[in-house]
C-alpha cells in the first residue's frame, strides 16, 4: 500500500468502528451477496468485477473485490498467506478470516505490527474458526519460501496477498512452495506503460533513495504473472493493487484483462507525472 494512502487511512479507517465490522447484519449481508454472485455464476449474468467493491476490513474496495472473485471460483481452499501485512487488521485477507472461517498466515517485518495484531485477533476470536499465524519477518526472495514452508504453508492456497512497499515482485517470482488460486500484488502504476522493475536489492527500506523508485511497473508484474500462470482479473479503483487467477480456475467466467483497462483514474496519470524525476534511473525489463 503506497504510503501517502496508508497515512490518511489510519485517520479515515477509524470511522468504521470495530463493532460494525463483526455486526450480525455485516455477515448476514456479505453471506447473501456470495450466494447471490454463485446463482449469476451458474446462470452466466454476473457483473463485471469492477462493480463489486466494498470495504470491510480492507484498506480500499479489496474485500467486495475478493468475495466476488471467490464466489465465481467457490471457496475451495480457505487458507491464506499475506506477505506485508502490518497488523492483519486492515488487510485483504480479515474479512475472509473472520465473515467467511478462512485461517492463513500474516507474515511482516515490523515487530510492533505483528504484536498488535495478534493483541487484535485474540480479543476478537471467532472461537469456531482456526486462528491466523503471525510471523515477524523481513521478507526477502532468498528467504521467502522458507519462511512460508517453515509456517506450515506448501502447495495449494486460496489467497496469496503482497505489499511490502519495494520488492514485491522479486518476491513473487521466487515463490514456489505454494499455489495460490488468486494472488493480489501491489504494483507500481507511476510507471505507466512502462515494461520496467526496478533492479533487486535485499536491503531496500522505503523511501530508499528516491520515494517512487522501487517496485514493478503494472505491464512488468502482467508478464510475471503471465509465467508464472496467472492472468490479470482486475484491480482496485485507483489500480495499484492487481488481482490475478491462476490460468486452470474459471477462465471463461473471468476472463484476462488488459493494464489499459485497469489504469483509468485519474490519479494514475498525476502519478505518473512523478515518474520523470526518474526516468533515467537504472531498471531491468519485466
Amino acid at each position: 500500500m503506497k504510503r501517502w494512502i496508508k497515512n490518511i487511512l489510519k485517520d479515515r479507517f477509524l470511522i468504521l468502528k470495530v463493532r460494525d465490522r463483526f455486526s450480525a447484519a455485516v455477515q448476514i449481508a456479505q453471506r447473501a451477496r456470495y450466494l447471490k454472485y454463485r446463482e449469476q455464476t451458474e446462470a452466466g449474468s454476473i457483473p463485471k468485477l469492477a462493480e463489486t467493491g466494498f470495504r470491510v476490513f480492507s484498506q480500499f474496495e479489496e474485500d467486495g473485490l475478493l468475495l466476488f472473485v471467490f464466489a465465481v471460483l467457490g471457496m475451495t481452499n480457505k487458507r491464506f498467506v499475506e506477505i506485508g501485512s502490518d497488523d492483519g487488521v486492515n488487510s485483504n485477507s480479515a474479512n475472509l478470516y473472520f465473515n467467511f472461517g478462512w485461517s492463513g498466515l500474516f507474515i511482516d517485518g515490523n515487530p510492533d505490527s505483528i504484536r498488535r495484531g495478534q493483541r487484535f485477533y485474540g480479543k476478537y476470536p471467532h472461537p469456531w474458526f482456526y486462528p491466523p499465524h503471525f510471523r515477524c519477518a523481513r521478507v526477502t526472495r532468498e528467504n521467502v519460501n522458507q519462511l512460508i514452508e517453515e509456517s506450515g504453508y506448501v502447495g495449494e492456497i486460496g489467497l496469496l496477498s503482497i505489499d511490502i512497499d519495494g520488492n514485491d515482485y522479486w518476491v513473487w517470482e521466487s515463490l514456489e512452495v505454494i499455489n495460490p488460486q488468486v494472488v493480489i500484488i501491489e504494483t507500481h502504476n507511476e510507471f505507466g506503460m512502462e515494461n520496467i522493475v526496478v533492479p533487486y536489492d535485499p536491503n531496500y527500506a522505503y523511501p530508499g533513495k528516491h520515494p517512487l523508485y522501487h517496485g514493478a511497473s503494472p505491464v512488468a508484474m502482467v508478464k510475471l504473472g503471465r509465467r508464472k500462470g496467472y492472468r490479470l482479473v482486475g484491480a482496485n479503483e485507483l489500480a495499484f493493487n492487481f488481482i490475478f487467477v491462476r490460468n486452470d480456475l474459471a477462465r471463461e467466467v473471468l476472463p484476462e484483462v488488459t493494464v489499459e483497462s485497469v489504469l483509468t483514474h485519474p490519479s494514475v496519470a498525476e502519478g505518473h507525472r512523478g515518474f520523470e524525476a526518474i526516468r533515467d534511473w537504472e531498471y531491468l525489463t519485466g
